[in-house]
C-alpha cells in the first residue's frame, strides 16, 4: 500500500476521503488544518470519525489554526457550526499528538521513503513544512490535492475555496518542484451523490455506511439549501480515490499557477492547458524544435474526466468492508 499523509479538515466530504484512505492506503498520520472549521473542530472531527472506523492507531496531528496572511474563511454554511453537522457522534476518546502537524510532516516526510502527500483543505500546513525543509519536495516528489479548478471557481467567480482560503500557501506549493495532481471542483463535481446512494449506504448497514449516511444526509441538504445543487459533492474523496485507483480519472500535464494580485481573481489556479488544443495533446506540444515556447513547462496534472460509476462501486465496497 502506498504510504500516505493526509492534510485535511473535516468536513463532510473529508470524512469520506478518510474512509477510503485509512482502508486502502498506508496512513501514517493526519494533519489538520483549520479551514472548512475552526482547527480545533476539524481536529475533534478526524478523532470522531477514526474513533466509528476503529482505526485509533492512526494518529492525528493539529496544524495551523489558519492562513499564512490573512484571516481564516470557514464554510459553516455547507458544513455547520462544528464542521461535521448531522450524525451524533460522541466526543473522542483519543487525543490528538502534542507535535505540531508541520513538525510530522517534515519529520515523516524526511525520515520515510516514498511519502506521497494527500492535501483536502487549505495548503497551509504544506507549504510551511516545504517552507522550513525544502527538501521535502524533493522526497515526497508528489501530492493530490482536492484545491483549484481547469474552468471556474465556486466561492468567487475564479476561485475555489481552498486555494482561496490561503493562496499564498497554495502559490508556494505549486512552484515548490513537487508534482501536483490536482483534482479540481471541474473534476469533482462530476462526484455528486444523491439520497439514492444515501439510501444504498443504509442497506450496506456496517457502522460506517451508517456514518456515510448521515453525513451524506447533512450534505445533501446543504447544497441543495446553500447552491440549487441536485446533491451533495465529495469533494475531497476525489483525491484518495485516484491514489487508490488511477484509472478512475483522467487528467493531463499543465502548468498550474496561483493568482495572488488580482482585484477579482486572487486564489485563482491559472491553468494552461494550451496545448489541447491539438488532435492529439500530449505534454511535447509545450516545448518543441519547430515551434516557439507555449508556456511554462508542466508542473502539475489537472483532473478532467471522472468515471463516477466505478467510484461508486469504490465507495460501497470500502464502507462493506468495516465491521
Amino acid at each position: 500500500m502506498k504510504k500516505v499523509i493526509l492534510d485535511c479538515d473535516p468536513g463532510h466530504d473529508d470524512a469520506f476521503a478518510i474512509m477510503l484512505a485509512v482502508q486502502h492506503l498506508d496512513v501514517l498520520g493526519i494533519t489538520t488544518i483549520g479551514g472548512n472549521c475552526t482547527l480545533e473542530n476539524v481536529t475533534k472531527n478526524a478523532l470522531k470519525i477514526l474513533e466509528v472506523l476503529d482505526k485509533t492507531d492512526i494518529p492525528v496531528y493539529a496544524g495551523h489554526e489558519g492562513p499564512m496572511v490573512a484571516p481564516l474563511v470557514t464554510a459553516p454554511q455547507f458544513h455547520g457550526e462544528t464542521g461535521l453537522d448531522g450524525p451524533d457522534l460522541p466526543e473522542p476518546k483519543i487525543k490528538a499528538k502534542k507535535k505540531h502537524a508541520v513538525d510530522f510532516i517534515i519529520e515523516t516526510v524526511m525520515n520515510t521513503d516514498d511519502v506521497t502527500l494527500i492535501a483536502t483543505g487549505p495548503l497551509t500546513n504544506i507549504a510551511e513544512a516545504i517552507s522550513r525543509e525544502p527538501r521535502v519536495a524533493e522526497r515526497a516528489k508528489e501530492i493530490y490535492i482536492m484545491g483549484g479548478s481547469v474552468t471556474f471557481g465556486n466561492w468567487t467567480p475564479a476561485a475555489e475555496f481552498n486555494i482561496f482560503v490561503d493562496p499564498e500557501a497554495a502559490y508556494r506549493v505549486f512552484n515548490s518542484g513537487l508534482l501536483v495532481n490536482m483534482c479540481g471542483i471541474n473534476l469533482t463535481r462530476q462526484c455528486c451523490l444523491t439520497f439514492e446512494h444515501m439510501q444504498k449506504f443504509r442497506e450496506i448497514g456496517t457502522k460506517a455506511a451508517n456514518l456515510a449516511a448521515d453525513l451524506l444526509e447533512f450534505f445533501i441538504g446543504s447544497s441543495v439549501s446553500v447552491s440549487k445543487l441536485t446533491g451533495a459533492n465529495l469533494h475531497d474523496a476525489c483525491p484518495v480515490a485516484w491514489i487508490i485507483n488511477p484509472k478512475l480519472i483522467k487528467a493531463v500535464p499543465m502548468h498550474i499557477d496561483i493568482e495572488l494580485k488580482g482585484e477579482y481573481t486572487r486564489g485563482m489556479t491559472v491553468c494552461d492547458y494550451r496545448h489541447l488544443r491539438g488532435t492529439e495533446p500530449h505534454i511535447d506540444l509545450y516545448r518543441t524544435p519547430t515551434m516557439e515556447p507555449r508556456g511554462e513547462a508542466p508542473n502539475a496534472q489537472g483532473a478532467l474526466e471522472l468515471d463516477f460509476e466505478r467510484f461508486m462501486d469504490l465507495l460501497y465496497e470500502t464502507l462493506k468492508n468495516y465491521n
